[in-house]
């Protein structure tokens, strides 16, 4: 698994966000015409069988960063025929992932999203906007970023609270 930590967020955070709300609906880049060309893009063969499972390994991390308890079998079974093997060169070592190929990319979105954790540990996160089904990962000092986007959802909560308040909601 060669590549940096923020090689691992680009590939983590596209295949999470590739089920967003676009005007008040879910969509899903695996359903669209793009789909081919946006599963190659990130490395993988863009068949239909690659992308249910990366649908399948989506919608498990989906389930997984918003509740830690919720279950890791589908995780377990697409990790299950993956083998990484060392390559040793006069620069150190690096990892080349075998799996078969249909699976190759979901996999690697599995093991993107247990690199990000580990050396990112609780910056992984749903936006927090609750009409939005994004990701980030907060690179803040603080570790208190909450929105995918300051300037969608970030300013679409707070214009509705402050319009609330107006109004003597709460």
């Amino acid at each position: 698994m060669a590549g940096t930590v923020s090689e691992h967020e680009e590939l983590l955070l596209a295949v999470l966000n590739s089920a967003p709300v676009i005007d008040g609906r879910p969509a899903d880049t695996l359903d669209t015409p793009q789909a081919v060309e946006w599963a190659r893009a990130l490395g993988g063969t863009g068949g239909e069988a690659e992308r249910g499972h990366l649908r399948s390994v989506r919608d498990a991390l989906h389930r997984l960063i918003r509740d830690p308890s919720a279950d890791v079998a589908v995780l377990a079974r697409v990790l299950d025929r993956v083998r990484l093997r060392p390559v040793v060169s006069t620069t150190g070592v690096t990892w080349d992932l075998e799996a078969p190929a249909d699976e190759s990319l979901a996999a690697r979105t599995a093991l993107a999203w247990s690199r990000v954790t580990t050396e990112l540990p609780h910056r992984l996160r749903p936006c927090a906007n609750p009409d939005c089904n994004l990701f980030l990962v907060d690179h803040s000092r603080p570790g208190t970023a909450r929105w995918c986007s300051m300037a969608t959802c970030g300013n679409r909560v707070k214009a509705r609270t402050h319009a609330r308040r107006r109004r003597g909601e709460s």
